[in-house]
């Protein structure tokens, strides 16, 4: 799955627990009609991924969807839900311009002429 919006905030590094678990959590702002603000957990080795992110780009962000079951101590069931993100790739303006092969990858024509017959059938 995908998010794909403006970055909105990019939280510092956390650390957890005597085994250093790291989190770091990046907001997006989705352009829609009514704009959602989605909170994306980056855990471990991915927290990297942010270090050259900053507010107001435009992002596209892979994301997994991850739930858990916890019994309180009551007995009762409660479950969580988080977005936990895995790639991130900069929407940098202009870069639609690339959708197809460069220009200058075509080779030139030989021998066009006015004189040729158009052959097309619309």
């Amino acid at each position: 799955m995908e998010v794909i919006g403006k970055v909105k905030l990019v939280g510092e590094v956390q650390t957890f627990g005597t085994g250093g678990f790291k989190k770091r959590e990046l907001v997006v702002t989705t352009d829609e009609q009514y704009p959602q603000m989605i909170m994306i957990e980056f855990v471990q080795d991915k927290t990297d991924l942010l270090n050259s992110y900053k507010v107001g780009q435009d992002v596209k962000v892979s994301i997994n969807l991850r739930g858990r079951e916890w019994i309180n101590p009551e007995g009762v069931a409660k479950y969580f839900n988080a977005i936990q993100g895995w790639r991130i790739e900069s929407l940098a303006q202009g870069s639609s311009s690339q959708a197809g092969p460069p220009v200058d990858k075509f080779e030139a024509a030989s021998s066009v002429s006015d004189e040729e017959p158009d052959d097309l059938p619309f």
